[in-house]
């Protein structure tokens, strides 16, 4: 069921918070300023390596074993039934399978957009090249469950996997005490083609995807977000047995926004991304300090009346609304930050584009809230963090994909590329790599 919270009959009686404002910092001071939530790993490498070493040597009883002492459940079978399935289609609104499906639509129509035209060139007369697009056979999708079951990522996952052509697509989601995973998760799960779901949370559904177990196929590449521990398992795994989306850290948001900018939404935004847990982080790039103080006073009054305040708050701490001396510095501090997402909350966004350097993905206007993007614009929420936007893309269809290169030479190819071969092998010392050319070149 769908749930609405009307905004504008409540209103707070008392200020309960204020967000930490900075005016005009020097370029030396920006590293500090720009600094993410940290939390120190160390601690957690120890904990996930026995847990995955046990599902590695134990399979599906290990994993049954941890879901009873993590999620608090005893499972009899990892899989999702059919007949849950079809029990979950009930649970699910007419209205909110009609938003998963627009979603969807919109999703598949930007991914598919992004396939790629193969490329064939002769480099040399008789020296053919060309590159292929092959989809990755196994792909596992991990998506939470918990105080947010976001079936948003299953059709961001699981809608270009399908497009791109992978085989089989498995999905790992935490179950509910009752052993049930979240009917909306289901949903969105069939309606993006899914091929195989299982009952597994946290590292345990990490580790029987990068292994494969019993009842858990094992995967080649593994995609989703998730707490600390699932960000640990992922990096653990991807040292040797499977590769993953990307490196990733809390949530991020940062805005940039002049005087023509409507605090209300630019506020809203940032709690947006605040409540998604206690160490996201939301950051305002301003050249107005009217703007700072109309934020600021916004977002006090609009986290009084969050469902999620006390969350929201206290990724507030890590949160903060830095005011620069022009709109090109506010760039300039904000491409040393590279967001996640990134608004442009400004009349002239549009104009503004070629200033992005560095971002995960970004809105461009005063009615492109994150939340679009999130849920139903078409573009990709499974994006880098922490810094990672100066060098990884958010997620799209040659995620799912490798790019395999094919060449083919003829007699006269030989004949035109032979001598250069040789004599670079020759300079780099490697003698067989000269004669499997040599021996080619004596035989015209």
């Amino acid at each position: 069921m769908l749930i609405s919270y009307r905004w504008e009959f409540i209103e707070p009686t008392v200020s309960i918070f204020t967000m930490n404002i900075i005016k005009y910092p020097t370029r030396e001071e920006w590293k500090a300023l720009l600094q993410r939530p940290h939390r120190d790993a160390s601690e957690l490498r120890n904990t996930v390596k026995t847990v995955l070493d046990d599902i590695q040597q134990r399979g599906d009883a290990a994993v049954m074993d941890y879901e009873l002492k993590f999620d608090k459940v005893q499972l009899d079978s990892l899989a999702v039934s059919e007949a849950e399935m079809q029990e979950a289609e009930g649970l699910v609104s007419d209205d909110l399978k009609r938003a998963i499906q627009l979603a969807h639509d919109n999703i598949a129509a930007f991914h598919s957009a992004q396939a790629y035209a193969p490329i064939e060139v002769e480099t040399r007369p008789g020296v053919k090249c060309w590159q292929k697009s092959i989809a990755i056979e196994k792909v596992g999708l991990y998506i939470p469950g918990g105080t947010a079951p976001l079936f948003s990522t299953v059709l961001m996952l699981a809608t270009p996997a399908k497009i791109a052509g992978c085989r089989d697509i498995v999905l790992c989601s935490p179950p509910n005490k009752e052993g049930k995973l979240n009917p909306a998760i289901l949903v969105a799960a069939r309606i993006a083609g899914v091929n195989r779901i299982f009952k597994a949370g946290g590292v345990q559904a990490i580790g029987a995807m990068a292994y494969g177990t019993e009842s858990v196929p094992k995967v080649s590449k593994i995609f989703g977000p998730g707490n600390q521990f699932v960000m640990a398992a992922k990096q653990q795994v991807s040292l040797h047995e499977v590769a993953i989306d990307m490196p990733a850290g809390p949530s991020e948001v940062a805005i940039v926004a002049d005087s023509t900018c409507n605090a209300a939404f630019v506020a809203a935004d940032l709690l947006s991304q605040a409540e998604h847990g206690i160490d996201s982080q939301s950051i305002l790039f301003t050249d107005s300090v009217q703007v700072a103080d109309a934020v600021s006073a916004e977002v006090d009054r609009q986290l009084a009346l969050l469902p999620r305040m006390e969350i929201a708050s206290k990724a507030l701490e890590y949160s903060k609304i830095i005011i620069l001396h022009d709109i090109k510095e506010a760039f300039d501090i904000c491409n040393d930050y590279a967001p996640e997402h990134l608004i442009l909350a400004m009349d002239s966004a549009m104009d503004y584009c070629d200033s992005v350097v560095n971002a995960g993905s970004v809105f461009v206007g005063h009615y492109s809230c994150e939340s679009a993007g999130d849920y139903a614009s078409g573009t990709n929420h499974t994006l880098p963090t922490s810094g990672y936007a100066k060098a990884y893309s958010g997620v799209n269809l040659d995620s799912f994909c490798r790019k395999v290169t094919f060449q083919n030479l003829t007699a006269e190819g030989i004949a035109n590329i032979g001598r250069a071969v040789e004599l670079m092998a020759e300079a780099e010392m490697l003698d067989a790599h000269k004669n499997a050319m040599t021996i080619r070149l004596q035989s015209l």
